[in-house]
């Protein structure tokens, strides 16, 4: 039989150890959370677009810091929601996250009357991932140099200046309705299915102008099959160091771009967060991977999960202004 002083000598031994336990860093304990052997990152679009092209550059990154298989998950349709709604319905042990692209998360909510899932509730927001600005262009030889000249030249043709986009509620679609908004000027929007063939109706001189992504305008920016105004961030943008901002260029608070972050479903488990986020950091911070992103036109927008919450309610906001009497079909 068990001495009474042996016994004490181990209950002091135990409780030392959970001690110990308590005392260990959540990076600590976040290494030693377990992960499904095979991790799905979910993909709201189609294989091949740009939402798809970053995640899998991303994808065998993760693989490598997280040591188990992460494949990417194309389920497309309603501009990202589907591919949200499975994540937000899955179990929160990681076998499925959702690589969300900022339309999905902050313009849905405000457009989509029978979106499945809220983002803000139905979803756990793990690290941002990459951001992205757009860039107005012209056609060639619409007689403007600036956007105070475009805004001048509208003004004195209201309605008759039409902006494509990659469809009602797409981003670039609520940037045209933000600068009217912000301006009190008075454009026609042109829906496409796709932001490629709404480009190639503003070199062609069918539509007026568009946003658009600066990595796939600039080859036609320096070419000079379009003409860029401005782009929307707050800084300049170093693809495009020329180009002034919508601010600089008069439009006061005009600061809108795109992003992709990592979620998965609601009631993720702290420590397991914690892991993921570390993985998705180290994975943006090689070299290889970053120059890689930022030749497709992104840039690396790494930081804690909180980061990633923040900027996806304060944008839903920005969008909620631009959305008002806008409604998915």
């Amino acid at each position: 039989m068990q001495s009474i002083d042996t016994a004490r000598r181990h209950a002091v031994a135990a409780l030392a150890g959970s001690a110990l336990l308590a005392a260990l860093p959540s990076r600590a304990l976040a290494q030693q959370q377990q992960l499904p052997p095979l991790v799905k990152l979910v993909v709201g679009y189609s294989a091949g677009g740009p939402v798809d092209g970053a995640a899998r550059l991303l994808a065998p990154a993760l693989s490598q810091e997280l040591g188990t298989q992460v494949i990417v998950d194309n389920r497309p349709g309603a501009s990202g929601s589907v591919g949200g709604d499975a994540v937000a319905k899955a179990a929160p042990d990681g076998a499925l996250l959702f690589f969300g692209a900022s339309p999905t998360i902050t313009i849905n909510p405000n457009i989509q009357r029978r979106m499945p899932f809220d983002p803000m509730k139905d979803l756990t927001p793990i690290a941002p991932l990459v951001d992205y600005t757009n860039v107005l262009v012209v056609n060639k030889d619409l007689p403007v140099h600036s956007v105070a000249e475009l805004l001048a030249y509208a003004k004195a043709r209201p309605g008759k200046v039409f902006y494509g986009s990659a469809g009602i509620g797409a981003s670039n679609h609520l940037s045209g309705a933000l600068l009217e908004k912000m301006t009190a000027v008075q454009l026609t929007h042109v829906p496409y299915k796709g932001s490629a063939p709404a480009l190639a109706d503003v070199m062609g001189g069918t539509v007026t102008m568009m946003f658009d992504i600066i990595a796939t305008s600039r080859p036609f920016i320096q070419s000079g099959k379009i003409r860029a105004l401005a782009v929307t961030s707050r800084q300049r943008n170093r693809m495009l160091p020329e180009v002034p901002t919508m601010i600089e260029s008069g439009v006061a608070g005009y600061d809108v771009g795109g992003w992709f972050g990592l979620y998965g479903p609601a009631r993720m488990d702290p420590v397991l967060v914690a892991r993921l986020n570390a993985a998705a950091h180290k994975a943006l911070a090689r070299e290889d991977i970053a120059h890689r992103l930022r030749e497709q036109g992104y840039e690396v927008w790494s930081g804690g999960a909180e980061l990633l919450a923040a900027k996806g309610q304060a944008d839903r906001r920005l969008w909620a202004t631009a959305a008002q009497g806008i409604e998915a079909e």
